[in-house]
C-alpha cells in the first residue's frame, strides 16, 4: 500500500463520518503521532517504535513516537483522548491501560471502551522475574523462602498495571508477602533493582531480555504459555506453583472513538500484516510475544473477556483499588 492509497482509505472514510470525524481533515500532510503511555524501553515503546518504521516503509508516512509516561498508562492515554479521530493520532494500547486499568482505579479518567476503537493486537507476551546478579536469590524458590521468613521485607518494583497485578499473583500463589514500590517509568525500577534498592521486579520479556542478556540482572524465572525460547533452562512460575495465573494480556493500536469504518479497517489490515512479515515479527516472538493477528470483531470480543480475567486477577490478589 502507497502513501496515496493509505490516505485515501483514511480520507475516504472521514468523508462519510458525522460530529468529530466530519470535520477532521485527513491524514495528508500531517505526521502520523503514535502515543505510547509509557517511558522509553518498555515493551510498549519498543514495539510501537516497530510498527512506526512499518508504517513509515508501508506508506511513506512521517511517523514520530511520543511517549507520555505517568500514572500507569492514565497521563498518555488522556491526551490520546483528546486527539482527533482523523488518523494522524495512535495509541499503543497495553495491557494496562485497557484491560487491568479498570480494575485498578477507583475514577478511571477513560473508559477503554467507550472512548478508544482497538484496531491492531500485537500479541500478549511473556513475564521475566529479575533480581540483581549479586542478589542471594538463585531461583525462585530462594525469593519465595526469603519472603516467607520475612514477610514484607522484600520489596517488588512495578510501574505499570500489568508489572503490579504479576507481582502480586506471585505473592498470592506462593503464599508471600512483598511491599510493592510503584515507579512512574521502568528505567526507573531497573536502575534501583541494580543497585539494590528494591529486591525483585516482574517486567514483560520485551523490556527485560536485554539486560538479562547483559548480565546486568539475573533472570530466575517466568511467566506464560512456555518457557522463553531465549531461556529454556528458566522455569515457569507454573511449575512450581500451578495456582499462578496472569493473563498474557496485549500490545496492540488503538484510536480515539468516532473514527470512520474504513480509516478502522485500513489501520486493522496494517496493523495484522505488521505482525505477519519480518523484521517486526522475528522480534516479537525473540522478545517472548505470540504475535495472533485479529479482525475488529475479534479484538473487540478479547479486550471485554481478558478485562474480566483481570479483575478477577486483582480482586484474588486482593489489590486495592485506587
Amino acid at each position: 500500500m502507497t502513501r496515496r492509497a493509505f490516505v485515501s482509505a483514511l480520507g475516504a472514510g472521514a468523508l462519510v463520518s458525522i460530529g468529530r470525524a466530519a470535520r477532521a481533515q485527513p491524514v495528508a500532510g500531517k505526521s502520523v503521532r503514535i502515543i505510547v503511555p509509557f517511558g522509553p524501553g518498555g515493551s510498549g515503546d519498543i514495539t510501537a517504535r516497530l510498527f512506526g518504521e512499518f508504517l513509515v516503509k508501508k506508506t511513506r508516512a512521517n511517523v514520530v513516537v511520543e511517549n507520555k509516561p505517568g500514572a500507569s498508562g492514565v497521563v498518555g492515554v488522556e491526551a490520546a483522548k483528546r486527539a482527533p479521530n482523523d488518523g494522524s493520532v495512535l495509541m499503543l494500547a497495553t495491557t494496562s491501560t485497557h484491560l487491568a486499568n479498570p480494575s485498578l482505579f477507583k475514577a478511571l479518567p477513560y473508559d477503554p471502551e467507550k472512548d478508544f476503537t482497538l484496531v491492531g493486537h500485537f500479541g500478549g507476551g511473556s513475564t521475566m522475574v529479575l533480581v540483581r546478579p549479586q542478589s542471594p536469590y538463585q531461583s525462585l524458590a530462594d525469593l519465595a523462602a526469603a519472603a516467607k521468613a520475612a514477610p514484607g521485607k522484600l520489596n517488588n518494583g512495578y510501574f505499570n498495571a500489568s508489572s503490579q497485578i504479576a507481582g502480586a499473583m506471585f505473592a498470592h500463589a506462593a503464599g508471600v508477602r512483598f511491599t510493592p514500590i510503584a515507579y512512574k517509568a521502568i528505567g526507573n525500577a531497573m536502575t534501583d533493582l541494580m543497585a539494590g534498592v528494591i529486591d525483585v521486579v516482574f517486567v514483560d520479556s520485551a523490556a527485560g531480555d536485554a539486560l538479562a542478556q547483559s548480565g546486568q540482572l539475573r533472570l530466575i524465572g517466568a511467566a506464560g504459555e512456555r518457557r522463553l525460547p531465549k531461556y529454556p533452562n528458566v522455569p515457569l512460575i507454573t511449575e512450581t506453583w500451578p495456582a499462578y495465573e496472569v493473563s498474557a494480556g496485549m500490545l496492540g493500536i488503538a484510536v480515539p472513538i468516532g473514527a470512520p469504518p474504513a480509516m478502522l479497517q485500513t489501520l486493522n489490515d496494517l496493523c495484522n500484516e505488521a505482525i505477519s512479515v519480518d523484521p517486526m515479527k522475528s522480534a516479537l516472538v525473540g522478545f517472548g510475544f505470540h504475535p495472533k493477528p485479529m479482525s475488529l470483531a475479534e479484538l473487540a470480543a478479547f479486550v471485554s473477556r481478558e478485562r474480566v480475567a483481570f479483575r478477577e486477577q486483582a480482586a484474588l490478589a486482593k489489590i486495592e483499588p485506587q
